[in-house]
């Protein structure tokens, strides 16, 4: 994808999921934001939006107060049949 070319809700949501599925399948805000190349509070209301359809869960350690982000199994497998379209598409010369 070119720098100038506008990414659509859904590309952004595949962006953050496979920012955090790189991570191990789970990560902090800070290494999402820099990875999804979102703002702060783009981030968070996208974060909040797949929390709300079960792709992510926010858990947060009691005793050092730290908080991530961890993918579901719906996550892992929205991301595998969105590597399928993205495969489909690329082979005749179309982006999502």
């Amino acid at each position: 994808m070119k720098p100038s070319e506008y990414r659509s809700k859904t590309r952004i949501y595949v962006d953050i999921l496979e920012s955090v599925r790189r991570e191990g399948g789970k990560a902090r805000f800070t290494k999402i934001l820099y990875s999804a190349n979102l703002s702060y509070h783009r981030l968070q209301r996208y974060l909040a939006e797949l929390e709300e359809k079960g792709l992510l869960i926010k858990l947060t350690d009691a005793e050092s107060n730290v908080t991530w982000y961890e993918l579901t199994e719906k996550a892992y497998k929205l991301l595998a049949e969105f590597q399928k379209i993205k495969r489909l598409l690329d082979a005749f010369g179309l982006s999502i």
